[in-house]
């Protein structure tokens, strides 16, 4: 179930970018040969127009063909070079390429606003002015890998209701009680019920000392989080709130990444692919729908930001080409441009073995 509605979430976001370009293509009068959802082999297709819309076997997105994209002698010089991609005005290509990354952008929006109208997880402090959560727990943002917590079955999205140690009992603890309560019953066991999804559930979790001496701690970092049900105007002014503030953290995010790795610093271990993203897919399926809308609107950001980079075969190295070809003011030798963007793509489908690799080696 978890793969199936991975797939349906990666046709959304790429269908949706593939249709930004599409829709740009088509205003811009430019000629569309194909939307194809998934990937070859073709199954079937039909022609509406000059389109064809072709279904294929492979459900990992979509793409578009858009003619004069990848420059060669027919959309160069052919008897329809005028609807060529290269023949159009530079800023008008520029629209098109960013079309896709815009269209995910967007979809982040509406679905971050869908999900404040039905019910967002919002921490406490952050939600809109006026408006009061409802229904807030003490919930595990994130466990330590190898943690007294992960050892007991914590996971991210847990709600503790209660603790118990002793003849100690607390319900409905705050960060600051829980932090209490492991500092007064120092390494001696404690019981913790805890809510995941629908399911009531309990646990015993003995806290952990360093080597070096401190606090003792169970290893999880947590936070105070309710439910934000807001009216749609109200909504709409928050998801796009919410989709800056996303979409600032990813960019900062990686390039963090991109600078430590430059650096001989970067690590995989914070790096998911696709095996690992069906795990937090099922992970936010049985959190319930909000959860899975707002992992959606956060996976199209990434989306959005990843093909904005200058690299080969990504939409921002397809508009870098066009920023130099502005400024020489010719075009880039169409051989050197589409060689550039097959070692690009070569590149990228390397990276990404290579990163499920390493999902695969977490799983054991």
């Amino acid at each position: 179930m978890n793969i199936i509605i991975f797939l349906i979430i990666l046709l959304v976001l790429v269908v949706v970018h593939e249709f930004g370009h599409f829709y740009s293509a088509k205003k811009f009068g430019i000629r569309v040969d194909e939307f194809g959802f998934g990937f070859p082999p073709k199954l079937f297709g039909y022609k509406k127009g000059e389109t064809e819309y072709t279904f294929n076997l492979l459900p990992l997105g979509g793409f578009v063909k858009i003619f004069g994209e990848n420059p060669d002698d027919e959309n160069t010089n052919g008897p329809d070079k005028d609807r060529s991609f290269v023949h159009k005005a530079k800023w008008k290509q520029a629209i098109v390429l960013f079309a896709g990354v815009f269209a995910n952008f967007l979809l982040a929006w509406v679905l971050f606003s869908i999900g404040f109208m039905s019910g967002l997880p919002t921490s406490v402090g952050s939600e809109p002015l006026g408006y009061k959560l409802s229904n807030v727990n003490l919930v595990v943002v994130s466990v330590l890998p190898k943690s007294p917590a992960e050892m007991a079955g914590l996971k991210s999205g847990d709600k503790i209701l209660s603790l118990t140690s002793g003849d100690d009992l607390i319900f409905g603890p705050s960060p600051e009680i829980l932090k209490s309560f492991i500092l007064s019953h120092g390494t001696k066991e404690i019981d913790i019920t805890y809510r995941r999804a629908k399911e009531f559930n309990s646990t015993s979790i003995i806290p952990t000392v360093n080597k070096e001496g401190g606090e003792p701690k169970i290893g999880i970092s947590m936070d105070m989080i309710g439910t934000a049900k807001l009216p749609f105007f109200i909504a709409l002014k928050e998801g796009m709130a919410l989709t800056w503030f996303v979409t600032k953290g990813t960019a900062v995010g990686l390039y963090t990444l991109i600078a430590e790795g430059l650096q001989g610093k970067g690590s995989f271990a914070s790096v998911t692919g696709p095996v690992g993203m069906v795990g937090i897919v099922g992970d936010a399926y049985q959190f319930g729908f909000a959860y899975l809308l707002s992992f959606t609107a956060l996976i199209s950001v990434n989306l959005a930001i990843i093909n904005l980079l200058p690299f080969p075969a990504l939409d921002g190295g397809r508009l870098f080409f066009l920023l130099i070809e502005k400024i020489k003011g010719s075009r880039i030798n169409p051989k050197i441009a589409n060689n550039a963007n097959m070692v690009g793509f070569a590149i990228l489908i390397i990276l990404m073995l290579i990163v499920t690799y390493h999902d695969v080696v977490k799983l054991f």
